[in-house]
């Protein structure tokens, strides 16, 4: 049996308090998300992150099969030099997300702008079976989804659900939430698949640009697509459930808020270890770059290499770190001098370490809270005794 699509009496129908709980924690998030001070290059590196995970995400639920390093070279080249469908995919996907982002906030989200995002999202990679921005003609249906549903009718059809879906984003819409808005558009265009392929992805970049507009700042843009791959079942359930609802949009607004206010939260607890690590970073130049004896300066240079590799990386084999700082001990013995440092280190709460689960190693990683914990006064006197003979500390635990 094939569900058939029906264009909506009211594009935005809803139970308001059903939704409340989870519009207010998604708004919450938020907040959260932009009260946190950041350094503009935390923000940078992070849109990147999120970036990736957003076209990770919204090409893997369409069935795109590429490795890490087939994504990170499908976000640097372009669709021409790639080799796969997936990988051009994900090109076209990263292409079309930054011309979002250049978009004025004005912008009418009108067909003209819906053909855009479809025809940049297409071009390059699907074009042999999809014409980039055109709606689909008479005759031409899809079907998707279990049990399987079918778009709206191919010709008139199409074209006057699509344009009843933009005029009420540019009028009903408006009375709502902006996080409601951006989860309906999302919604009812899926619902109607207007085009032949790239329906997913369209429907994902549109709702990441109403997104844009709730308030979130450019350069914390949240990677939605990231959760609905995470929560595919979850997804996909939630779309059909409120096209069986006969468009009622409560289960889905309610899976999407919960999806907002995740992001929100995990974009904010990367932001915070950034601030920490700045802290750290801070807390190790000053303590350390106060030592005065000549010999204390050489050992502390060792640690403050050592920290800030830590800070890098967040946590490293012991076999990896001893290949990575070689160079660091212009000793006799390398190896015994990196255990003595570490030691010292673990001693003062700086860093810590764990055996390995197969018990082959140990696990050194970096202890964020320190610089909260450690007072002038404590650091000073653990300096005092600064270790001058062998000891061998964790590694005999």
């Amino acid at each position: 049996m094939i569900v058939r699509y029906e264009i909506p009496r009211d594009w935005i129908a809803y139970d308001r308090l059903a939704v409340f709980e989870e519009l207010m924690a998604a708004k919450a998030g938020m907040l959260a998300l932009t009260q946190i001070p950041y350094q503009r290059s935390w923000a940078d590196e992070l849109q990147k992150v999120q970036l990736k995970r957003e076209v990770a995400g919204t090409s893997r639920i369409e069935g795109a099969e590429f490795t890490e390093k087939e994504l990170d070279a499908a976000m640097r080249e372009t669709p021409e030099q790639l080799e796969t469908r997936s990988q051009k995919q994900a090109a076209a996907a990263v292409a079309t997300y930054r011309w979002i982002a250049g978009l004025a906030a004005d912008r009418p989200v009108d067909e003209a702008l819906v053909s855009e995002v479809h025809r940049r999202l297409v071009s390059g990679c699907d074009d042999d079976h999809c014409a980039p921005g055109q709606l689909r003609t008479r005759d031409q249906n899809v079907t998707f989804g279990a049990p399987r549903h079918r778009g709206a009718e191919g010709g008139d059809e199409c074209a006057v659900a699509l344009r009843g879906l933009v005029a009420a984003a540019r009028g009903p819409f408006r009375e709502h939430d902006p996080l409601i808005q951006a989860l309906a558009l999302h919604y009812h265009f899926a619902a109607m698949h207007p085009f032949l392929d790239g329906n997913g992805r369209t429907a994902r970049a549109l709702e990441a640009l109403m997104l844009q507009r709730t308030g979130l700042r450019d350069t914390l843009f949240i990677a939605m697509s990231n959760y609905y791959y995470e929560q595919k079942m979850g997804y996909l359930n939630a779309l059909n459930a409120t096209r069986a609802a006969n468009h009622d949009l409560t289960l889905f607004l309610k899976f999407g808020l919960k999806g907002v206010e995740s992001q929100c939260r995990r974009l904010f607890g990367e932001i915070r270890q950034q601030v920490a690590k700045a802290l750290y970073r801070n807390t190790v130049t000053d303590l350390f770059g106060r030592l005065k004896s000549p010999r204390k300066r050489v050992v502390s240079g060792r640690h403050v290499q050592l920290l800030n590799l830590l800070l890098d990386e967040e946590e490293m084999t012991l076999t990896a770190l001893t290949e990575r700082t070689r160079h660091i001990f212009n000793v006799s013995n390398p190896y015994k001098a990196l255990i003595r440092d570490l030691n010292y280190l673990i001693g003062m709460g700086a860093i810590a370490a764990k055996r390995l689960p197969d018990k082959t190693g140990f696990l050194i990683s970096i202890n964020l809270d320190w610089p909260t914990k450690i007072t002038e006064t404590e650091f000073f006197q653990r300096v005092k005794v600064m270790p001058k003979g062998k000891v061998y500390g964790f590694l005999s635990a």
